[in-house]
C-alpha cells in the first residue's frame, strides 16, 4: 500500500485498485503511519521512494 501511496493515489484510489472499501484502506494508511512514526502521506511516500532497492 506504501507503493501506490507513493504514485500519488488516494485512498479511494487505492481501494478501487485493490478491491477494498476506502473505510479499510483509510485504516490500513493510519496504521502503517502510526507504525512509522509519521504524521503524513508525504513522509511515507518519501521513506518508500528512499528504501526501495534500485532496480538491475
Amino acid at each position: 500500500m506504501a507503493a501506490l501511496v507513493a504514485q500519488g493515489m488516494t485512498n479511494r484510489q487505492i481501494a478501487s485498485a485493490l478491491a477494498r472499501s476506502p473505510r479499510t484502506v483509510d485504516g490500513h494508511i493510519e496504521n502503517i503511519l502510526a507504525k512509522l512514526g509519521f504524521g503524513s502521506r508525504t513522509q511515507l511516500a518519501i521513506w518508500w521512494a528512499e528504501n526501495q532497492a534500485p532496480t538491475p
